[in-house]
């Protein structure tokens, strides 16, 4: 493997030795895990805002690629954002060199070996972010079946990797990858770090312009009508993070049924009918998590009908349901009464910060609100709230 394009000039060298780095910048692990996640700041729309100030002159097919590393390196289980950096590095922020083209679609120099060879060419930009990801999840020393790129099949096959792999005897992090993937570029870690540190203190605490991006790369943004708040940005730093949902958020009413209905029959569009009849009532969520953080093993939610004003029996009050998002994969179902109508928020959390997350959407949006059920995904959570607000 060869670096298409310098990115950075480094002061300092790094001493490589035997194969490994001595001094080589510390970076994550190739493999996601609880413990090693994407940070949530990291986003689609941050980080094409993040190449366009170094590359205005991006090319159109690019302008979306960072959702493309973000739905494979999702599907992958790999830490994505680590692998952009390193595309950045590698092609000089999509600008490339006298090897690799823009028409290539090859973000990591797959077979370039320099002296004008080329490397691989794939048909997609999609095709060239998955084939990328995947080879470097080979590196960590998973099998990849039917890989995209010819130079993943091949090293699989020669098994090259596997000595190295034994001697390290731990999983494999992204400094590991860079002694084997450039071995005679000794800053090599060095670029991919300071890429990121790059990222995070222009990016990571800016508003998102593409919000929306993170439920298309996760493949939900066509089953309802798109409602993303803007992602809040992730730092220890942030004093005041229900009035940054205030600022940032935002929020639309979902469509009803029978206006889904009537789109999917008046256009190519799949969607899901949310609030369908159905024969019996969703009794419980399991994984709820209680005011305390103790975990339940269930939360008994409310039975299908329609609400009813406190004091006026048998009378129905209107209702809403709206979608909002912090970026994370976990939902929850907030309650709120405002001007005599029940507004149900299906909520997106991330895993860990379920309860800061609520309490800020509560404090911006929905003032004495409660939470009334707590579910895995937003696909789940939207089922439950039309049957919580079925149509009149």
């Amino acid at each position: 493997m060869r670096r298409v394009g310098a990115v950075l000039i480094l002061a300092a060298a790094v001493a490589v030795a035997g194969g490994t780095a001595a001094q080589a910048a510390k970076l994550p692990q190739i493999q996601a895990t609880a413990s090693n996640t994407v940070p949530t700041c990291v986003t689609p729309g941050r980080l094409m805002e993040f190449i366009k100030k170094r590359n205005p002159n991006l090319a159109d097919k690019f302008s979306k690629i960072a959702v493309d590393y973000m739905r494979h390196g999702e599907a992958l289980k790999i830490r994505w954002d680590q692998a952009f950096y390193q595309m950045l590095v590698e092609t000089n922020y999509l600008k490339y060199g006298k090897d690799v083209s823009v028409g290539q679609n090859n973000f990591a120099g797959l077979g370039a070996t320099g002296g004008g060879e080329p490397g691989e060419r794939f048909a997609t930009v999609s095709d060239g972010v998955k084939a990328h990801l995947q080879h470097i999840l080979m590196y960590a020393g998973v099998t990849i079946d039917n890989p995209v790129a010819e130079r993943t099949r091949k090293v699989q096959e020669w098994g090259i990797l596997d000595k190295w792999r034994a001697r390290i005897g731990r999983p494999l992090t992204f400094t590991d990858l860079t002694t084997k993937w450039s071995p005679g570029d000794r800053g090599y870690s060095r670029d991919i770090k300071v890429t990121g540190e790059r990222y995070f203190k222009q990016l990571c605490n800016a508003r998102d312009p593409h919000p929306e991006w993170i439920a298309e790369a996760r493949g939900t943004g066509g089953t309802i009508t798109q409602a993303v708040a803007a992602n809040a940005a992730d730092s220890a730093g942030n004093r005041n993070f229900a009035r940054e949902a205030v600022v940032r958020g935002k929020r639309e009413k979902v469509k009803s049924a029978s206006a889904l209905g009537a789109q999917t029959a008046s256009s190519s569009m799949s969607f899901k009918v949310l609030n369908s009849k159905q024969g019996s009532n969703a009794g419980a969520a399991s994984g709820a998590t209680g005011a305390s953080g103790t975990q339940k093993t269930a939360m008994v939610l409310p039975k299908t009908g329609a609400p009813t004003a406190p004091g006026n029996a048998g009378k129905k009050l209107k209702c809403n349901v709206f979608t909002a998002s912090y970026g994370g994969q976990k939902a929850m179902i907030i309650k709120a009464v405002s001007n005599g109508v029940i507004n149900y928020t299906v909520l997106d959390v991330n895993a860990g910060k379920e309860k800061r997350e609520t309490q800020a959407y509560i404090a911006a949006y929905a003032k004495g609100g409660k939470t009334v059920g707590a579910f895995a995904n937003q696909a789940q959570a939207l089922d439950q709230a039309f049957k919580l607000c079925p149509e009149n």
